[in-house]
């Protein structure tokens, strides 16, 4: 079983004469640094001019400022920018004023724990990755309540890393629903096999592939795109608040007994065949390696299969009837 703290195992102290940045004032970044604040700790922006996310810090009463700025000003430096841009901003920004005692954290491993980024001995690094989007950890928090974080030790030279990242996740909400411990590779590894293989590669092709299979059979893609896309929502929505086994009570026998005889041909061995490969080049590096590089070769193939996403008729279908659905918000 996990480790899990709650508020008794944080102390708000352990923080509160430090002087934290926060690298990115993004969804992410700006959801932890109000809440931060609001638990009255001292909290720095660094985000560049020019953008939406500049405004967005001034008029929430930040004074944003430069990377290089905010790392010599804090003693805690989160670094909440895209992974493929972290390595750099800590190169140019960070690195050269990440002085002895300092703490460098994160909350995804992705950089440390495939070393684009190799912090110094002295300083501690550690992760406090909330389990949802910036905007809900701050909704949480305003109605007194949290959402649960991880949290992870890569280097603890002060040998308070711990203590101090427990506080920083009290200051964020996290305390208040629980913080399992873990490590920059547990995380990083399974958060990128769960995007690749089940939340987003394989939610989306299994999407595709139904609608396909049904358009292709001569049925309307208005009536597949309600049976293979629209409806999911209700299931997921179903699992995510009662489990697989609470959402198969919740739908009809039918349903579920289809679910029960054919879902693990649709999902076989071959296909955990695949999904074993893909871990395996997850653990060795091989996507860390080609993601990188695909960023610094333009993202020529990633703009142009993000492009041939676009166009595939489910998308075309799907603009049209939700146009029709006057409760969808933008």
């Amino acid at each position: 079983m996990a480790k899990i703290y709650y508020d008794k195992d944080c102390n708000i102290n352990d923080i509160k004469d430090k002087t934290i940045a926060v690298v990115g004032y993004g969804i992410q970044g700006r959801g932890q640094a109000l809440n931060l604040r609001d638990s009255g700790l001292k909290v720095i922006i660094a985000q560049r001019p020019g953008g939406p996310n500049y405004d967005k810090a001034i008029k929430d009463g930040f004074k944003p400022m430069s990377v290089a700025e905010a790392t010599q000003k804090a003693d805690v430096i989160i670094v909440l920018t895209q992974d493929h841009l972290q390595a750099d901003i800590y190169k140019n920004s960070i690195e050269p004023y990440l002085t002895k005692g300092k703490a460098l954290a994160f909350s995804h491993g992705f950089n440390i724990h495939f070393k684009f980024i190799v912090p110094p001995k002295d300083v501690d690094v550690f992760m406090i990755a909330p389990k949802g989007p910036g905007a809900l950890v701050r909704r949480q928090y305003e109605e007194g309540r949290g959402v649960p974080c991880l949290v992870a030790v890569y280097q603890n030279a002060t040998r308070k890393a711990l203590k101090i990242a427990l506080a920083y996740a009290k200051g964020i909400g996290g305390s208040r629903a629980g913080i399992i411990q873990t490590t920059f590779k547990e995380e990083t590894e399974t958060d990128l096999f769960g995007e690749q293989s089940v939340l987003c590669g394989g939610a989306s092709e299994l999407i595709k592939a139904g609608f396909e299979t049904l358009t292709e059979a001569g049925y309307q893609p208005e009536i597949a795109y309600f049976e293979c896309l629209h409806e999911l929502k209700l299931i997921v929505d179903l699992i995510y608040e009662d489990g697989i086994t609470g959402m198969r009570k919740r739908v009809s026998d039918t349903a579920e007994y289809g679910d029960l005889t054919r879902g693990k041909r649709i999902v076989n061995e071959r296909t955990r065949r695949e999904m074993k490969k893909i871990l395996k080049e997850i653990q060795k590096g091989q996507f860390a390696k080609e993601w990188m590089a695909e960023n610094k070769n333009g993202r020529k193939n990633f703009l142009k299969m993000r492009k041939a996403g676009e166009t595939h008729p489910v998308e075309k279908v799907g603009a049209r009837l939700r146009a029709m659905m006057s409760w969808m918000k933008k």
